[in-house]
Order: structure tokens, then C-alpha cells, then sequence
């Protein structure tokens, strides 16, 4: 019995070591949470059904921690600390709110909310990005299975006939020849372009590029600029609902945006709010990256003292913008495609032909 239940010990660090704890696990455990508590379920009690409920096993082994955390007497946003890879600052600085404030249920429905909201967000630009990304895909894997099996035969034939070949055929043959003969040697080049990619995109040479080409790129940028707006807008209103202090809102807010730009922008308005200059001075300051409504709203908000609400307000806005522009993608690419597809198809046919059309000629 007891080697049995080590076995099973084991096997779970195992699943959780190669688990990981995605964002529907997180907004299931707020808003759960949120009923419970709001149920009159003790904080421990409502742990202890959503780690039975859940289905993932590292965070199943998390849960259970923030419940013998919590029955020891902690707090729950101080036991959430202990796992920052899950718990965001904002995640528990909203908690910690809610704590203090004695409307626990009320900020993780917050939380909840606002987690859902980013979460859809980012998975409707992925899916936008999915259509074009299969297509391009296909188009290259078709491109190679030619040039190793379609393109020789031809060749073949092209030196049984011994006609002079154009350039774009020749072009055409030398790769051809290069990728069948020396396919593993192409392929560690491209893993090894990969992995460079991959580590120039963690320095901050090396994002600051990649973000800087997001925000100038055509249609991306808009997207991006859009992006980032509704996220800054979402998450200081969030915040600033939950009961959390101006200042570390911004602070927590420089945190969750990812492009660097954005970052630099919202350091500088802590600055300025310690100073005690408003806020919409600086994002009316950076219209190339915030849109001048953002601005505009949230001098509205300073004025009229609801800076949450219209932060509300211009987070729902351009998240509907997103929304429409990435169903709006695939309608303009498509087309853009097509002429790709269509200009790549061309130039082999006309490459692989126009040697036999001259044989022809000539006879």
C-alpha cells in the first residue's frame, strides 16, 4: 500500500514537472473562487473542491499548497507570491486588494474578468495569424518536395535533350541539387537560424528590434498599437477597481504590456504621477504609440474623478476594434496570397517549360 501511493507521488511530480498551468486555469480558480466565497464557503474549504475539480496536475499540487498556506493562517495573496511563474503581480496585488478592503470575492471576479478578457484578446490575434501562417507553410513544403522530387526528374530530361537552359532554370536546378545532396547541412542551418532568433529576441537589442518592427510594419502596427492600448486600458482599470493604489497600478501595468516601447512609456508615468502631473499628459505626449482618445479619456476621467471607468471605456473600445480588424485579416490576406502563390507557380512553369518550347522551336 505504501509503495503503491509513492508510486503515485511520484507520477504526479512527474505530470506537474511537465505540466504547466495554462490561462484558463487561473481564470477558473478566480472566478470559482469568487462564487464560493461570495456562497459563504471558508477560503480553505473552497481551495480544497477547486484542486479536486482541477485536471492539471502541477496546478492541482499548487492549489493544495495555497490551501495549507492559507489554513496556517497566511493570506492568500501572500501564499500566491510564493509561485510568481503563475501568479502575475497584478493577479496578486488585485487579491491583496480585495483583502484589505474586505471584498475578496468581488476582486477575484475582478481578476477573473480581467484575465478572460487578455486571454481572448491574444488568442483572437494568434487565430488571425493562424490562417496565413498554415498557408505559408504548405506553400514552402510544397516548394521543397518539388525541388527534391519533381525538379531532378526534369533536369534529367533537360540533359537527355542537351538544350541550353535560362537562368531562371538554371536557378531553379542549382537548387534543386543543393537540397537533395545536401538536405542535412540545409536543415542545421535552419535550426541554427532558429535557435539565433530565438536568443537575438531575449536581449533587449534584440526585442527592441522585433517590437520596433511590429509598430511600423503595414496593418501589424495598427493591431499592435490597438493591442497594447486596450491591455494598458484593461489592466489600470482593473486595478484601480480592485481598490489598488494609482501608482503601483501604473508600475504593475509596465509589467504586464510585453513591447518594450510601451514599457519605457508607462516608466515614465510613474514619474510623472509622482510629481503629481496627470497621467493623460503623457499618453497625449505619445500618440505614436497611444491613440489620442486614450488621451483624451483619461482627462476626462481626471477631471470627472472616474479615471477607472474610462480606462473601462477605452479598453472595451479597442478591444472591439481588435476584434473586427482580426476578422478583417484573413478577408486581406487572402488575396495578397493568392498573387504569391500565383507569381511562385508561374515562374516554375514557365522555368521548367520554356527549355522544352525552345526544343520545340528549333525542330
Amino acid at each position: 500500500m505504501q509503495i503503491s501511493s509513492s508510486i503515485k507521488n511520484y507520477s504526479d511530480y512527474a505530470l506537474s514537472f511537465l505540466s504547466r498551468v495554462k490561462a484558463n486555469d487561473k481564470i477558473l480558480l478566480a472566478k470559482n473562487l469568487a462564487t464560493m466565497i461570495k456562497a459563504g464557503l471558508p477560503l480553505t474549504r473552497a481551495l480544497s473542491v477547486i484542486e479536486r475539480q482541477s485536471r492539471n496536475t502541477k496546478f492541482k499540487m499548487i492549489v493544495n499548497k495555497l490551501g495549507a498556506d492559507v489554513s496556517r493562517g497566511e493570506a492568500l495573496s501572500v501564499a500566491m507570491e510564493k509561485h510568481p511563474k503563475v501568479f502575475s503581480r497584478l493577479f496578486v496585488s488585485m487579491v491583496k486588494a480585495g483583502e484589505e478592503s474586505g471584498s475578496l470575492a468581488s476582486s477575484l471576479l475582478s481578476v477573473g474578468n480581467q484575465l478572460e478578457k487578455a486571454h481572448l484578446l491574444t488568442k483572437k490575434i494568434r487565430g488571425a495569424m493562424l490562417y496565413p501562417g498554415i498557408i505559408l507553410t504548405v506553400m514552402i513544403g510544397i516548394a521543397i518536395l518539388m525541388l527534391i522530387y519533381v525538379v531532378p526528374t526534369l533536369t534529367d530530361v533537360f540533359k537527355d535533350l542537351n538544350v541550353e537552359l535560362p537562368l531562371s532554370t538554371r536557378i531553379i536546378v542549382f537548387l534543386s541539387d543543393f537540397l537533395k545532396n545536401h538536405f542535412i547541412i540545409v536543415f542545421i542551418i535552419l535550426v541554427f537560424i532558429g535557435v539565433a532568433i530565438s536568443y537575438l529576441l531575449k536581449t533587449s537589442a534584440g526585442r527592441q528590434t522585433y517590437h520596433s518592427l511590429l509598430l511600423h510594419l503595414p496593418i501589424i502596427s495598427g493591431i499592435t498599437k490597438e493591442t497594447n492600448s486596450a491591455r494598458t486600458a484593461r489592466t489600470i482599470s482593473s486595478l484601480l477597481s480592485a481598490g489598488v493604489d494609482f501608482l503601483i497600478a501604473i508600475k504593475i501595468t509596465g509589467d504586464v504590456v510585453q513591447n518594450v516601447f510601451y514599457k519605457d512609456v508607462l516608466r515614465r508615468a510613474e514619474i510623472q504621477i509622482e510629481k503629481g502631473k496627470p497621467i493623460s499628459e503623457v499618453f497625449l505626449a505619445e500618440e505614436w504609440l497611444y491613440p489620442a482618445f486614450v488621451g483624451e479619456m483619461a482627462s476626462i476621467g481626471e477631471e470627472t474623478g472616474q479615471l477607472g471607468q474610462m480606462f473601462e471605456n477605452v479598453a472595451t473600445f479597442y478591444e472591439n476594434e481588435v476584434e473586427q480588424k482580426t476578422k478583417d485579416i484573413s478577408t486581406i490576406i487572402e488575396p495578397f496570397l493568392m498573387v504569391i502563390i500565383g507569381i511562385g507557380v508561374g515562374i516554375f512553369a514557365v522555368s521548367m517549360l520554356s527549355p522544352i518550347y525552345s526544343l520545340v522551336d528549333t525542330l
